[in-house]
C-alpha cells in the first residue's frame, strides 16, 4: 500500500505525524537510483507510518548469482541487528525480575568466569580471564560497548585473525569508555545461560518473535530458510554463499526477512511488552559517546568539534537528539551484508533496510532521508570510510 509524501524539508517545518511517508513507486524508484549509483544487487526497505498499521515493504535485486528475485519474503542475514533485538529481551528479563541491568554480571554466575575455561563456542575458546576488572562488568556496561573487550577475541586490535590464541582481554576500565564490542553481548548469553538457566534462543522465540508473528525469523539455522534465502555480494562484488549459522549468538546470527525485521523495530519503538521503566531504558542515552566514529576500536575521546553531543549508546541501539525527536538507530554488517535501522521515537516510525550487498551502505542515508527526513542520525560516524551518497 502506498501514502501521501511530503519532502524531507517539508517534513522538517511541518513536524507533523504524517512527515516523510512516501509512496511505493518513489521508494522503488528511490531505491532502484541506490542500486544504480551503488552497483549493489539486491535491496529491501521497510517503513512504517504514524498509525504503525500503514506498512510499506519494497524489494529489489537478486538474492544470489543464479538471479533469483529478492522478495519481502526472502531470509536475510540480520547480523548486529540482532544486537538491539537482544536487548529488547534483556529488558523483558528485567521486567521478571530476572536480572538487574546495574547488578555486576558476576552476581549471574554460581562460579568466578575465570574457573569457565573455555565457555566460549568458538573457533578458538577464550582463555582464563585473570583480569579482577570483569567483576565490574554489567549487563548495561555489556549492552553499551563500555566493557574494555574488543569486538571479537580472535581478532586483534589491528585486524589480524587469531584462531588458534584467542583471548579475552580488558583495555580500559569498565563502564568508562565506549568500543564496540560483540564478545560483551556473548559474556552477557553466556551469563543467562549458563548462570541463570535461560534459553536465550527460545527466549527470542517465546517472548518476540512468535509473537509478532515473525515466522521467518531465528538465531540458528533452519531449513525452511533454504526455500527463499538470499546470498551476497562483497565490496568488490563478488559474490559469496550465505552463511548457516550452527549456534545461537545474541551478538549477530540473526536470520530474518524484511517483513519480520519491520515488525521488530516497530514494536521496540512502541515498546510492545515492557513495563514503563523498561521502556524508557531502551532509548535513555545509557553512555554519551565522544568517539570521532564508530571504527577503529580502543578510540580516545575526538576533538569536540568532531563529537555528536547528544550521541549516546542505549540498551536498544544507539541514540541521538534530531530535528524530530529522539532517534534509536542501529546497524548490521559484515563482508556481504548492511543492515540500518532508524526508529523516530516520538512517533513511533521505523525504516529498516537490509542489503545482501555491503555495496549498498553508501546509499542508506539517501533512502532514510526519503521515508523519515531528516533525522539527525551521524552517518560520518556510523560510516567514517565510505563516500556517502546523499
Amino acid at each position: 500500500m502506498g501514502f501521501q509524501m511530503l519532502s524531507a524539508g517539508a517534513c522538517v517545518l511541518a513536524m507533523t505525524a504524517a512527515c516523510a511517508t512516501v509512496s511505493e513507486p518513489q521508494l522503488g524508484d528511490t531505491m532502484t537510483e541506490v542500486m544504480e549509483e551503488t552497483g549493489a544487487r539486491g535491496l529491501a526497505v521497510s517503513t512504517t507510518g504514524a498509525d504503525r498499521e500503514t506498512v510499506l515493504t519494497v524489494a529489489r535485486g537478486e538474492r544470489n548469482e543464479a538471479g533469483d528475485p529478492l522478495t519481502s519474503e526472502t531470509v536475510m542475514y540480520g547480523a548486529s541487528l540482532t544486537k538491539s533485538a537482544f536487548g529488547y529481551l534483556v529488558l523483558m528479563l528485567v521486567d521478571d525480575g530476572l536480572l538487574e541491568l546495574d547488578r555486576p554480571i558476576a552476581a549471574m554466575l554460581p562460579k568466578p568466569l575465570p574457573e569457565y575455561e573455555g565457555f566460549r563456542n568458538t573457533h578458538a575458546p577464550w582463555e582464563t580471564l585473570d583480569d579482577e576488572r570483569w567483576r565490574r562488568i554489567t549487563p548495561r556496561m555489556a549492552l553499551t560497548h563500555t566493557t574494555g573487550f574488543r569486538n571479537f577475541n580472535f581478532v586483534t586490535l589491528e585486524g589480524e585473525l587469531n584462531w588458534d590464541n584467542g583471548t579475552v582481554d580488558i583495555h580500559f576500565d569498565p563502564g568508562t569508555r565506549f568500543s564496540y564490542s560483540g564478545d560483551a553481548f556473548i559474556l552477557l548469553q553466556f551469563a543467562l545461560e549458563q548462570g541463570l538457566g535461560v534459553d536465550v534462543g527460545e527466549e527470542f522465540r517465546e517472548r518476540i518473535f512468535r509473537p509478532l508473528g515473525m515466522e521467518k525469523t531465528d538465531l540458528i539455522w533452519r531449513d525452511d530458510f533454504a526455500e527463499n534465502l538470499a546470498d551476497g555480494w562483497d565490496i568488490n562484488g563478488e559474490p559469496e554463499p550465505h552463511d548457516d549459522r550452527s549456534k545461537v549468538r545474541a551478538s549477530g546470527s540473526m536470520d530474518t526477512t524484511i517483513k519480520d525485521v519491520s515488525r521488530l523495530f516497530s514494536a521496540m519503538a512502541a515498546c510492545e511488552g515492557l513495563s514503563k521503566s523498561s521502556c524508557e531504558e531502551l532509548t535513555k542515552p545509557s553512555f554519551l559517546i565522544r568517539t570521532k566514529s564508530l571504527f577503529p576500536l580502543m578510540q580516545e575521546d575526538g576533538p569536540e568539534d568532531e563529537q555528536y553531543p547528544t550521541l549516546a549508546a542505549a540498551i536498544g541501539g544507539y541514540v541521538i537528539e534530531g530535528p524530530q525527536g529522539t532517534v534509536l538507530f542501529k546497524g548490521g554488517h559484515n563482508n556481504i551484508t548492511g543492515n540500518m535501522a532508524v526508529c523516530l521515537i516520538e512517533r513511533q516510525q521505523c525504516t529498516v533496510i537490509l542489503a545482501n550487498d555491503v555495496r549498498a551502505e553508501r546509499g542508506f542515508p539517501k533512502i532514510i532521508r526519503e521515508t523519515l527526513g531528516e533525522t539527525g542520525v551521524p552517518w560520518e560516524w556510523e560510516y567514517p570510510a565510505l563516500d556517502l551518497i546523499d
